[in-house]
């Protein structure tokens, strides 16, 4: 029966969540900070399916007694009542094996992380660039209704408004794992504001979202960087403007380069700019590894394809269109007013099927 293959998964996920829970109280393990998170993390995903399999075990357990009464019970009244629970109960085992199944997939160890967003215009001129200043408002109001932090670190305004590029820090719980689905470009069409006879074009911007790194994971060399101070420059204040407080960081080995302008204080830039290295760094490897996923994931959407086309945004008819999973909806003014939840959960489901059947739990 399936819920008895699924019970030895579960049995199994128990005797390594008690296994950690142990090492966890072990001295040897307290003093080594590295190995410690490690094991705390893997203590906290193991949690939800500990409690799915306590849940599941009782459904199981209750159905058992209630056939129990039906078969020996003769008293109508308490077989009615043994009946009705078992109906009950056993309508909860097929919603119940689907949960678990979910749960039983490995976890993308990167979808607990922090993000750094990048929104760069591509093709499309002055309209291109506002285009990426609207994507930044829709994610700027998507991550405050998520409650999650954003910090800009770099950009370089259009010359008609947006920007041709924007570097955010998108911090909070769990933001990889939502935020990654928004990797790709992002086609615009509609009357650009320069238009005069009223014709539509189509133009583009990029986005890419990445994984920000550990402190564990990623080690930096002194004397693979270099460093340079200059004036910031854009809104600040004069303070800003005149003190070389922007800091560049060149990665010598990786050609890899790293502005941060947003701070006054040239520590605190230069502290950010050594988070985003090591996290550029880190994306070097990462982004092989969900390349080689994506080639057995026929709808896989982070394969971290830069230069797939994942959606359009078309103003005259109101469209968005998401060409992952042919999703098309026509609530264009309120997804790009940051209602783009609806969009990423049918990503997500899309994701989950696609690996469900590659695991054939």
């Amino acid at each position: 029966m399936a819920d008895n293959m699924i019970l030895e998964r579960l049995e199994g996920v128990k005797i390594r969540f008690d296994e950690v829970g142990q090492l966890l109280s072990d001295p040897d393990v307290m003093s080594d900070v590295k190995r410690f998170v490690k094991l705390n993390k893997e203590y906290k995903n193991l949690e939800p399916l500990i409690e799915a399999y306590d849940k599941f075990s009782n459904i199981l357990s209750n159905i058992s007694d209630a056939r129990e009464i039906l078969n020996k019970e003769k008293e109508e009244e308490m077989r009615e009542m043994a009946k009705m629970e078992l109906d009950e109960l056993e309508a909860q085992v097929t919603p119940m094996e689907e949960e678990i199944k979910l749960l039983l997939l490995p976890a993308d160890p990167e979808d607990d992380k922090n993000a750094v967003l990048e929104i760069r215009a591509g093709t499309g001129g002055d309209e291109a660039s506002i285009f990426a200043g609207d994507l930044y408002r829709m994610y700027t109001k998507f991550c405050e209704n998520k409650g999650w932090k954003m910090e800009v670190t770099h950009f370089n305004e259009g010359t008609s408004g947006g920007y041709k590029e924007i570097v955010i820090n998108v911090s909070g719980n769990g933001v990889y794992g939502v935020m990654k689905y928004e990797s790709g470009v992002h086609r615009v069409q509609r009357v650009p504001q320069t238009e005069t006879q009223g014709r539509v074009h189509t133009s583009a911007a990029t986005v890419a979202v990445l994984p920000e790194a550990d402190e564990f994971d990623v080690e930096l060399k002194t004397e693979d960087i270099k460093r340079d101070e200059y004036c910031s420059s854009g809104p600040g204040g004069q303070s800003v403007n005149t003190t070389y407080s922007a800091i560049r960081l060149t990665h010598l080995p990786s050609g890899i380069v790293v502005t941060c302008q947003d701070q006054k204080s040239k520590l605190k830039n230069l502290d950010k700019a050594m988070k985003e290295l090591k996290t550029r760094l880190y994306n070097l490897e990462y982004q092989k590894y969900m390349a080689e996923i994506s080639l057995k994931r026929k709808t896989m959407v982070s394969s971290g394809d830069r230069s797939a086309k994942i959606r359009t945004y078309n103003w005259p008819q109101g469209r968005v269109t998401d060409h992952r999973i042919n999703l098309t909806m026509y609530n264009l003014s309120a997804i790009i007013d940051g209602d783009i939840g609806e969009i990423i959960d049918k990503l997500q489901l899309a994701e989950n099927s696609e690996r469900l059947k590659e695991a054939a739990i």
